[in-house]
């Protein structure tokens, strides 16, 4: 059974119509976020229950759920099939280990417009109870597919016609000059280590974030940020598919 933990995660959760088997409300506690929360419960006829917080935080396994506590079924992960038929924009991980960033990421990508998120199955982070909170509700809305083997993965897009954009300090191209062609996949690296190797073989283009000062490099969910949103920014170009390089 999954757990959700935090206002935002759960008010999304009931907005998107999630199975959810109970929530949990903090006795005492209060404000609007709590009521819509009640409000949305009742609507969808969730069971709610109000408890004493210790029996929230041993519940949640942290005393930082907000006064509110989600049991419902596990989150799906979607088929990759089921989403690059139709997407311009894909966000593959290659193997992102901090729950926090992988929530970070996933809030960001939503947030610009992809279409979903592609996770590797082993050596990275799955979707949690933290996932979800870094998320703050994205989970809902955004699908993510686990694969077995990322650069399987990469190959079967670019038989599909994706251009595929990897995110590499050592890159060629500065982030701010590059032309996206749709459809899109846009791949970061784990933290520290950045792209496989054979990750970037796979990429078609490699770019780089420009930095000043004596910092090397950003936080993976900071630079996926930053790239995303000059995708979107430039996404008017990106609906004009051009077929991917063979």
């Amino acid at each position: 059974m999954a757990i959700l933990i935090g206002t935002h995660p759960v008010t999304e959760a009931l907005r998107a119509g999630r199975p959810l088997d109970r929530i949990l409300v903090a006795r005492g506690a209060g404000g609007a976020r709590l009521q819509e929360i009640i409000d949305l419960a009742r609507e969808h006829k969730v069971a709610l229950r109000f408890e004493e917080r210790p029996a929230l935080d041993r519940i949640a396994g942290t005393a930082t759920h907000q006064g509110v506590v989600a049991l419902g079924a596990e989150q799906r992960y979607a088929e990759l099939d089921e989403v690059a038929a139709k997407a311009r924009l894909l966000v593959v991980l290659d193997g992102i280990e901090d729950p926090h960033n992988l929530g970070a990421i996933i809030r960001t990508a939503c947030a610009a417009g992809a279409d979903a998120v592609i996770v590797p199955e082993r050596r990275a982070a799955g979707l949690t109870e933290t996932v979800a909170k870094a998320a703050s509700g994205a989970l809902e809305y955004l699908p993510v597919v686990r694969v077995t083997n990322v650069n399987r993965a990469l190959e079967d897009l670019k038989e599909r016609g994706f251009w595929i954009y990897g995110l590499d300090e050592r890159g060629d191209e500065d982030y701010a000059g590059v032309s996206y062609n749709a459809p899109t996949a846009l791949v970061f690296g784990a933290e520290g280590r950045g792209l496989h190797q054979m990750t970037r073989k796979h990429c078609d283009v490699l770019v780089r974030i420009p930095i000043s000062g004596r910092i090397s490099s950003l936080n993976v969910s900071v630079a996926a940020g930053v790239v995303l949103f000059d995708w979107k920014r430039k996404s008017g170009d990106a609906d004009k598919a051009t077929p991917g390089p063979q």
